[in-house]
C-alpha cells in the first residue's frame, strides 16, 4: 500500500502530472500577464483565454518539429539530464504537506538543497553545453556564472524560515530543520515582531534570486536574443527544446511553490485539505507569480556585470543580513 501511495505521489499528485500541469499554468500566467502589462494579447487561441497554449507548444515541439542533428552534439545525454532534473523536482515535492506520501526527517532541508540546488542547475548546464556552438558556450558560461552566485544566496534566504521555526517553536518541533515543520509554522513568524524583519529580508532575497535563476528579465542574460542569438538555446529544436522549456517552467513553478509554503505558510492558517485552505494556497501562489511577472515586465535585460552586481546587492546583502539577524534572535531567545 505504501508503494502504491509513493508511486501515486511521484507520478500523479503532486508528482509528474500535477507538476507539469502547474508548470504549463505558470508559463501561461506569466506570458498572459506580461502581455497585458505591455498592451499585447498574449496566448489567446488554444483553450479558454489561451490557457492551453503552453501545452500545445510542447506537443508541437515533441511531435512535429524536427531535432537538429550535429556531428559533435549530444542530444541523448542532454535528454537524460533533463529527465533527471524533472525527476529531482518531482521527488522534492514529497517534502511538502501537499503530498499524500510525505518524507519527513530532521534536516530534510538538505535534501531539498541537494535535489533542487544541485541536480536542477546541473541538468540545465549539461543541456546548455550539449550542442556545441560559440553562442551556446557563451550562453552556458553566463548561465554558470549566474548559478554559482544565485544558488547559495537562494538557499541561504530559504534557510531563514527553516531556522526560525525550528528554534522559535522548539517546544513542539519534533523534526528540526524540516520542510514540513517550516511549512506548517512559518505563517506565525509574520506576527512576531522579532522574526518579521529577517522574514522580509529573506523574502526579498528569494524573489530576486528566483528571477535570476529562472533567467527572467532583467536576468535573461544567458539567452540574450539580440546579442548572442539565443545563447545556450541557439541549437535547440524539436523534443530537446521542448524538454528544455519544460525544465525551465518546472523550475519556476516548483520554486514558487516552495516559496509559498516556506515563507507564506501555504494554506495556513486554514487546514491543509479544507476548501478555504486550497483557495488561500492558490491565492498565495498567484501572488508570488504576479510579483515575478511585474519584475519581468518592468525591466530590460541587464549586462552580465550589471546582473551579477544586482544579485549581490538586492539578493546577497538581504540574505546575509537576514541570516545574521536570525542567529541573533536564536542567541537572545
Amino acid at each position: 500500500m505504501d508503494i502504491l501511495l509513493l508511486l501515486f505521489s511521484l507520478l500523479i499528485f503532486p508528482g509528474l502530472v500535477f507538476m507539469v500541469a502547474l508548470a504549463f499554468f505558470t508559463e501561461w500566467f506569466i506570458r498572459k500577464s506580461v502581455a497585458r502589462m505591455q498592451s499585447r494579447m498574449g496566448p489567446a487561441y488554444v483553450g479558454p483565454f489561451g490557457i492551453l497554449q503552453p501545452f500545445a507548444d510542447f506537443l508541437k515541439l515533441i511531435s512535429v518539429k524536427d531535432e537538429i542533428k550535429q556531428r559533435y552534439g549530444s542530444p541523448g545525454i542532454a535528454k537524460v539530464f533533463a529527465l533527471l532534473g524533472i525527476g529531482a523536482m518531482a521527488a522534492s515535492l514529497l517534502l511538502l504537506p501537499l503530498s499524500p506520501y510525505r518524507l519527513v526527517a530532521p534536516y530534510d532541508f538538505l535534501i531539498f538543497i541537494y535535489l533542487c540546488g544541485v541536480w536542477v542547475p546541473l541538468s540545465m548546464f549539461i543541456l546548455a553545453i550539449s550542442m556545441p556552438n560559440p553562442f551556446t558556450f557563451l550562453g552556458a558560461s553566463r548561465l554558470l556564472s549566474i548559478f554559482v552566485l544565485t544558488e547559495p544566496i537562494f538557499f541561504t534566504a530559504m534557510l531563514i524560515p527553516v531556522v526560525l521555526t525550528t528554534h522559535v517553536y522548539s517546544e513542539s518541533c519534533i523534526t528540526p530543520y524540516s520542510i514540513m515543520f517550516t511549512a506548517t509554522h512559518s505563517i506565525w513568524l509574520w506576527s512576531n515582531p522579532l522574526t518579521i524583519i529577517p522574514m522580509i529580508l529573506g523574502l526579498i532575497a528569494v524573489m530576486v534570486t528566483v528571477q535570476a535563476k529562472s533567467m527572467l528579465q532583467p536576468f535573461n542574460i544567458p539567452e540574450a536574443e539580440q546579442e548572442i542569438i539565443a545563447g545556450f538555446m541557439t541549437e535547440f529544436s524539436g523534443p530537446l527544446l521542448a524538454l528544455n522549456n519544460l525544465l525551465h517552467d518546472l523550475d519556476i513553478a516548483v520554486t514558487a511553490l516552495f516559496i509559498t509554503y516556506l515563507f507564506l505558510g501555504g494554506p495556513y492558517p486554514f487546514p491543509h485539505l479544507s476548501i478555504p485552505g486550497v483557495i488561500i494556497l492558490i491565492i498565495k501562489y498567484i501572488i508570488v507569480l504576479y510579483v515575478i511577472t511585474v519584475i519581468k515586465a518592468s525591466f530590460g535585460r541587464f549586462r552580465i556585470d550589471q546582473g551579477l552586481k544586482t544579485i549581490l546587492k538586492y539578493g546577497g546583502i538581504p540574505a546575509v543580513i537576514g541570516i545574521i539577524l536570525t542567529s541573533l534572535i536564536i542567541a537572545l531567545t
